[in-house]
């Protein structure tokens, strides 16, 4: 009988389109099932945008890796080999942008479902703020101009996920406050600079290219507040 794949995602508060050292992307890649893994790199929470492609494939094709792009807004692709082609990556990593629009056009071509079947099978899933957000049950956003909360997503990560915990002005009450009166489930906060890979739902290796950047549990404490712990994370090197 076959073994079951290990299901795991990875939330990312950095990588190429922030960073120059390009270490949570390679930690990325050492996470992959295949040696030299086939990246792809999904941008539709930004519309697609040319220079965030371009930037993408200018950081990851020196790297050990075959990366392609996925875009949406111009589809090529039927539904028959866009399922094929998100179900043989390694990698699929999620770029940042608007993350309920990232939602909506992902539903209307079937992304969303083709995401979970490659999730079961052991494709390893990641993503930087609105690529962070999607995986979870609902997350902190500014997809709606203010920041607020979005009871959605595809809800591969049980709870809730909020991006730019630590560097974005407002981002720790707000989402302290959306926890604690019930608006978003409990959840993962996630400072810029770290990164967090979880196994089944379990956060199995949590890391940092910034000294102090943090994972942390955030969840409501039943009288009008929240509790806050922090995840050692290690280095990066």
């Amino acid at each position: 009988m076959a073994a079951v794949p290990e299901r795991r995602l990875a939330l990312l508060g950095g990588g190429f389109s922030t960073d120059e050292d390009g270490l949570l992307d390679t930690w990325v890649l050492s996470r992959a099932r295949a040696a030299r893994p086939k990246v792809c790199f999904v941008p539709t929470a930004s519309g697609d945008a040319p220079a965030y492609v371009e930037r993408f494939l200018t950081a990851f094709e020196p790297l050990d890796c075959q990366p392609c792009v996925l875009p949406l807004f111009r589809r090529e692709l039927d539904d028959d080999a866009l399922r094929a082609f998100l179900l043989c990556q390694d990698v699929v990593y999620v770029g940042g942008g608007n993350t309920a629009n990232l939602l909506a056009v992902w539903r209307t071509h079937g992304v969303d479902r083709i995401l979970r079947e490659a999730y079961d099978r052991g494709t390893l899933l990641c993503g930087i703020s609105a690529g962070a957000n999607c995986w979870a049950e609902g997350s902190h956003t500014d997809s709606f101009g203010p920041l607020t909360f979005l009871p959605d997503g595809l809800g591969l990560l049980s709870g809730s996920v909020c991006p730019h915990y630590d560097s974005e002005p407002g981002r720790r009450p707000s989402y302290r406050q959306a926890v604690a009166a019930g608006s978003l489930p409990a959840g993962w906060a996630l400072d810029d600079g770290a990164g967090a890979l979880f196994t089944d739902g379990v956060p199995t290796d949590t890391v940092t290219r910034t000294p102090g950047a943090h994972l942390y549990r955030v969840e409501a404490d039943g009288s009008g507040g929240v509790t806050e712990r922090a995840l050692p994370c290690r280095p990066l090197t």
